[in-house]
């Protein structure tokens, strides 16, 4: 064994982890060892010709969908703190309307789903450490509500593998395995068992910024009876989607590819007409089938690894240059026999991961019903937002420039913001609309 990876596993341990946790990391550690490791090149790769489709499949009876439903649970990834965006606390906890986090709306079409069929689906968090305390306080007020915690490891140095030690912070000596580390902290944490005990047989996960993630009854029952272990929902691909992980054909198996795993020279990744099917990070788990898996692995299901590179202090590009080992909870869809894809709507993929997507959230483009559903208000695709990064990444420059609201988008098809612009309050935005800065927006102005 590497000496690298003997000392990453006792640092793991001492830190606590679980036995499971430390069967992944291994694995992942192994991974690193062969340089072509998860690497999947395009011309090794078949497109995916056609998938179900969600309209299609049958409506359940109102018993057939409470029978399902009610073992079912809702989980979401809420490990992320935002710092991307200038938050230093859950990025879940952002107003998505006025007085309305992203929490609370999740909250809601829970609370909703259970009135309406007359079932308990608990909803679960996947915490970090910095977002636990915040987020399970926001939801004191609402019942039947878990959560475990994600895992960590260690971050390795760059240059000899070795675990990093930054005295500094040691905190920043450590790491999250990427959103794949799902299936073993759902066992470490116990959390596994006790649901299958409570009788919940499936889960569905989504991510805690995707709004339009909510249950749909078909699709829980079109699991349930085609006993489908793994279920992902993809939409299709547009231009948008080009650095997103796409689905495809690798043998007699569907596997998930991500911007990682493309060999360099590879430019076949971009190709979006060639593959159609795009992962939303909606994902349909049947409980039973991933304890039968973890019962003879405990690290199941296998994942292929993604190497990252950063500093260990992320806001310190001159301190040590680290990897982080990661991988993808989608790309479960190539390691468990009998995994599927479901063609959906792209309404229920719409995750806010910026600024941008944030205006568009928060306008009238979107309502939100008193059951917890974002509903477009606009016709055809909706609009597209880009605002000068410079201006506008962080969360406390986009409010100062927003301090009335957003405009409204309803109507537009594209807002391009470059330059410091600053909006009145009352703005409408038609059609295709581009402004550059140094602007003030007057009140009630029309754009173009």
């Amino acid at each position: 064994m590497a000496d690298y990876v003997e000392a990453a596993l006792t640092k793991a341990e001492k830190g606590g982890a679980h036995p499971a946790e430390l069967a992944a990391l291994r694995r992942r550690l192994e991974q690193l060892d062969e340089p072509r490791a998860g690497l999947l090149p395009g011309d090794e790769l078949e497109p995916l010709r056609d998938v179900p489709r969600l309209e299609e499949l049958p409506e359940p009876t109102a018993e057939q969908a409470r029978e399902v439903l009610d073992r079912l649970a809702v989980l979401k990834l809420n490990g992320g703190l935002g710092t991307s965006m200038g938050l230093t606390g859950p990025k879940s906890l952002l107003e998505v309307k006025p007085g309305t986090s992203f929490l609370d709306v999740v909250a809601e079409q829970v609370s909703s789903l259970r009135e309406r069929h007359g079932v308990r689906v608990p909803l679960v968090l996947m915490n970090s450490t910095g977002t636990r305390g915040p987020s399970m306080a926001a939801l004191g007020r609402y019942d039947n509500v878990l959560d475990f915690l994600q895992g960590r490891e260690p971050k390795l140095r760059a240059d000899d593998r070795m675990p990093v030690e930054w005295p500094a912070d040691p905190e920043l000596e450590w790491c999250p395995p990427g959103h794949g580390d799902l299936y073993t902290a759902l066992a470490a944490s116990g959390t596994l068992d006790r649901l299958l005990d409570a009788g919940v047989r499936w889960c569905f996960v989504s991510n805690s910024d995707n709004l339009g993630a909510t249950v749909d009854a078909r699709l829980a029952a079109w699991v349930a009876a085609e006993q489908v272990p793994f279920a992902m929902e993809a939409v299709r691909g547009t231009s948008a989607d080009r650095k997103g992980g796409h689905l495809a054909r690798h043998g007699d198996r569907v596997v998930l590819r991500e911007t990682a795993q493309v060999p360099d020279g590879d430019d076949s990744f971009t190709d979006v007409e060639r593959w159609r099917f795009y992962n939303t990070n909606n994902l349909w788990i049947d409980l039973h089938a991933l304890r039968d898996l973890q019962a003879s692995d405990p690290a199941a299901p296998a994942l292929p690894l993604i190497v990252n590179h950063k500093t260990v202090d992320p806001k310190d590009p001159s301190s040590t240059p680290v990897i982080q080992l990661e991988t993808a909870m989608g790309a479960a869809i190539g390691s468990i026999p009998g995994a599927r894809a479901v063609l959906v709507p792209r309404t229920r993929f719409a995750p806010v991961k910026t600024t941008d997507d944030l205006l568009v959230v928060r306008s009238d483009a979107y309502s939100l019903t008193a059951d917890g559903r974002m509903t477009p208000t606009f016709d055809g695709s909706g609009p597209v937002v880009t605002l000068d990064p410079g201006h506008f990444r962080l969360m406390p420059d986009f409010d100062r420039r927003f301090p009335y609201g957003p405009p409204s988008l309803r109507r537009a098809t594209r807002l391009r913001v470059t330059g410091d612009v600053r909006f009145g309050a009352d703005v409408v935005v038609t059609g295709d609309a581009e402004v550059s800065g140094p602007r003030q927006i007057a009140d009630g102005a029309t754009l173009p």
